[in-house]
């Protein structure tokens, strides 16, 4: 029995890891729209503007990306390039700081 406690602890605790530090950030639609590889052409147009999901599904929608990585404030994110994914960062107010591919 506790060592069915244990590992029930154990695995809550790993997923409890995934939920990060500020929480989800702006709840995203499903990519819908988004079919290919990310543009970044026109997309400046989004810095300055609060951070929502209807922001987020423009942004794929305008950016062509599958995905979409909030970047939340000083939150750690890997360094590896995806030639389909958006990645917009904001700051504590959910002003959208940069929008960037990859």
């Amino acid at each position: 029995m506790a060592m069915r406690w244990a590992m029930t602890a154990m695995m809550i605790a790993g997923l409890t890891g995934c939920a990060g530090a500020h929480g989800s950030g702006p709840r995203t639609p499903p990519p819908a729209m988004a079919d290919g590889p990310c543009r970044d052409a026109g997309l400046d147009r989004f810095v300055g503007q609060k951070a929502s999901g209807d922001i987020g599904a423009q942004l794929l929608a305008a950016s062509g990306a599958k995905t979409l990585r909030w970047g939340a404030p000083s939150m750690a994110m890997t360094m590896d390039f995806r030639a389909d994914r958006l990645t917009v960062s904001y700051d504590e107010a959910m002003t959208i700081t940069t929008v960037r591919c990859g």
